[in-house]
């Protein structure tokens, strides 16, 4: 199941590429549609947001009562709901442990600079109804932005007759202040620009299908997203140390997103990559999702074969993977070289779902090799901040003509008027 390549330079670069492929960008039909819909809503408000949640939905949006969230943490079976509660107070820790603060202090002039950190004020969270309704991303958006003090967090998910339980439940645990029974393109433009009972935000969150995607990509500019997710992927190095059981199960967990998803093995030893293959065959057939797992794998799964761990390294800075696990006899000694990854766990005893779940990093992550460049989601991710600036006279008096130098070399008359005057007495 699991194709063996042998890095040659070229072998290994053409299932990079396909990889990247896979990802490919949102199709102009569903482009089209998504900027129909967000410009109806623009238009004509909360009746195209009603008209199109009929359409899709079949239900009108509506405010979920804290009633009905209270109900359904009631009713959430209890090593559930202890698990969520686990899982919060280690996201909040994280967090809570990188939050910036404001700061001030004196230049070289002595005039007072600094900076302000401000939480968001408003943020909303698109959760997915049916079978990718995940408590857990409800979780990993909510309590970071709840850190940074944002002041009201939205949650929106589909108007489904029967909401998922631990989704509300999550969402009573993570403080997210209003739930919305609505979903899909209409509820991103609500969320933009403001539709009725749904207020405009300043943030969207969370995972989306495809229309939701192209949706949140489309309002970027007027308010802000997470980013534009693509197709999971999990990258795995290992040297001949490392248990063939725990990798395979490592490479299934990812492989069972979906059909889409790619999970990767580079290693020093062929031998082990023979075992994971024989692994992959067999913990895969007592698997549920195994008809997703087969066609993920056989698609975009492989196990690329490296002359070396540094050439292991080098490799998966290029793929720059969404989660990328270190399976070797020292993986501490290898961290130093990877400068491309959404996450990094070290070591046999930190698999991919520890990530997903409890540990407290964020599940939400760049994919598709935008690590290279983007972050994982976080605290951060709520925050703005503002530059302050405060000088005496005296302090601006000793740059004053330096100030003006720069304004009348651009030609900014009106910018060295401005600190001309206030040293007209003084000029020559």
């Amino acid at each position: 199941m699991l194709k063996i390549i042998q890095a040659d330079g070229e072998a290994e670069r053409r299932q990079i590429a396909d990889m990247r492929a896979r990802a490919a960008e949102t199709g102009e039909g569903i482009n089209a549609t998504a900027a129909a819909v967000l410009k109806d809503v623009w238009e004509s408000g909360y009746k195209a947001v009603e008209r199109y949640s009929m359409q899709f939905d079949k239900a009108a949006p509506r405010e979920i009562t804290k009633e009905e969230v209270e109900a359904a943490y009631a009713a959430c079976p209890q090593e559930l709901i202890e698990a969520m509660e686990t899982a919060a107070e280690n996201i909040r820790d994280y967090n809570a442990k990188l939050l910036p603060r404001t700061m001030e202090w004196h230049n070289p002039a002595g005039g007072t600079v600094g900076r302000i950190v401000r939480g968001l004020t408003r943020v909303g969270i698109y959760v997915p109804g049916g079978t990718a309704a995940y408590p857990s991303s409800v979780l990993m958006n909510a309590v970071p932005a709840k850190v940074a003090g944002v002041q009201e967090i939205v949650m929106v998910t589909p108007p489904t007759e029967n909401l998922n339980q631990a989704v509300l439940a999550a969402a009573k645990i993570a403080g997210v202040d209003r739930v919305i029974g609505v979903g899909g393109i209409q509820a991103v433009a609500a969320l933009t620009y403001g539709a009725g009972f749904i207020p405009k935000v300043d943030k969207i969150c969370g995972p989306g299908n495809a229309y939701v995607a192209a949706a949140k990509r489309l309002v970027y500019g007027t308010i802000d997203i997470d980013m534009v997710a693509g197709p999971s992927e999990v990258l795995v190095i290992a040297d001949e140390s490392a248990n063939p059981k725990y990798i395979a199960a490592d490479l299934l967990s990812q492989a069972e997103h979906d059909v889409l998803a790619s999970a990767v093995l580079l290693t020093t030893s062929e031998t082990l990559a023979r075992k994971v293959d024989e692994e992959i065959l067999r913990q895969s057939a007592y698997l549920s999702r195994r008809a997703i797992i087969e066609q993920s794998l056989t698609d975009f799964g492989a196990a690329i074969v490296c002359p070396d761990l540094s050439a292991c390294a080098a490799l998966a800075n290029e793929i720059a993977p969404e989660h990328l696990e270190i399976c070797t006899k020292e993986p501490r000694a290898l961290l130093p070289l990877i400068l491309n990854a959404g996450a990094v766990f070290l070591g046999e005893n930190a698999p991919e779902p520890l990530g997903d779940y409890l540990a407290g990093p964020n599940h939400v992550l760049p994919t598709s090799g935008t690590a290279r460049f983007f972050s994982p989601l976080s605290v951060d991710s709520f925050l703005k901040t503002m530059s302050v600036l405060e000088y005496s006279r005296e302090n601006l008096q000793q740059q004053w003509k330096q100030i003006a130098a720069f304004a009348n070399a651009e030609s900014l008359t009106a910018h060295a008027n401005s600190i001309e005057v206030r040293f007209e007495d003084e000029t020559d």
